[in-house]
């Protein structure tokens, strides 16, 4: 019995302190949200008379405009190419064995732990060295760089929880190996990739401290924009923005979680 209810109380601490990290992480959040409703140009906490101006004035205004098709531009062309080599790599290191294969994998992981501006300097070096202008196929580059790790883990679990059996059993049926790839394994992996492409979608759209360095005036992303805005400016339109980017993105998981399953993106079941 006090077994049972020690168990019970320590269920409710760890409840009610994972609560309490999750209202810290969103209250900022919110205050953004809230702050973007100000009618006038200071910011203000609560809003006295709430208003959509901001929002207008950041739909209007061109940097932003521009920014944000750059950013779809880099964005599509970054997902894709991290999906196709993300879903290679993840293959070859689950299927194959090869000397070299932990490095390599090492290498493919590391800008998960090296600082983004560190990567953004790094080409921006790179690209004076070999005389390349700050164009979008560099912004592109970086990015994929940058959000390859995510496809990788996201395919590479997909990969670890499919049942081996199936494909077996395609083989003794007389399969050939492409056969299996095409009609076994991309239909079960299809998950992993669409969790894979929406992961390096969502990041580089929002990335920031790499794209500082490598984009330029016609190329600058809108998270660049926004960043030269606030040197100059000081109004609630940032703020209309960053609400825009919190509820979208908060959108866009919670579909990801109600049709992909995100927990089955980002663990391994058991037994695999």
């Amino acid at each position: 019995m006090r077994r049972a209810t020690r168990r019970r109380l320590w269920r409710l601490s760890a409840g009610a302190v994972l609560g309490a990290i999750l209202l810290y992480l969103t209250i900022p959040s919110l205050v953004v949200i809230m702050a973007a409703f100000n009618d006038k140009a200071i910011l203000s906490f609560p809003p006295q008379n709430p208003s959509l101006r901001w929002f207008v004035k950041a739909y209007n205004y061109d940097d932003f405009r521009k920014g944000f098709y750059n950013g779809l531009l880099v964005t599509g062309w970054a997902s894709a190419i991290a999906l196709a080599v993300g879903t290679t790599f993840a293959y070859a290191i689950d299927r194959f064995s090869f000397r070299g294969k932990a490095t390599l994998e090492t290498i493919l992981l590391s800008p998960l732990v090296i600082p983004h501006f560190t990567v953004g300097l790094a080409f921006l070096i790179l690209a004076a060295q070999l005389n390349v202008t700050r164009t979008f196929s560099l912004v592109v580059v970086t990015h994929v760089v940058l959000v390859l790790p995510f496809v990788l883990r996201c395919v590479y679990v997909s990969l670890k929880n499919i049942d081996t059996a199936l494909e077996r059993a395609a083989v003794s049926l007389g399969a050939p190996p492409l056969a299996v790839l095409l009609r076994i394994d991309l239909p079960l992996l299809a998950p992993g990739l669409a969790g894979g492409w929406l992961f390096a979608a969502i990041l580089s759209f929002n990335e920031f401290t790499a794209s500082l360095f490598v984009t330029g005036q016609r190329t600058q992303t809108l998270p660049v924009a926004m960043y030269t805005y606030i040197r100059e400016y000081a109004d609630p339109s940032l703020a209309a923005i960053s609400a825009v980017f919190i509820v979208a993105t908060a959108m866009i998981l919670v579909l990801a979680d109600r049709f992909l399953g995100l927990k089955r993106l980002l663990a391994i079941e058991a037994g695999r």
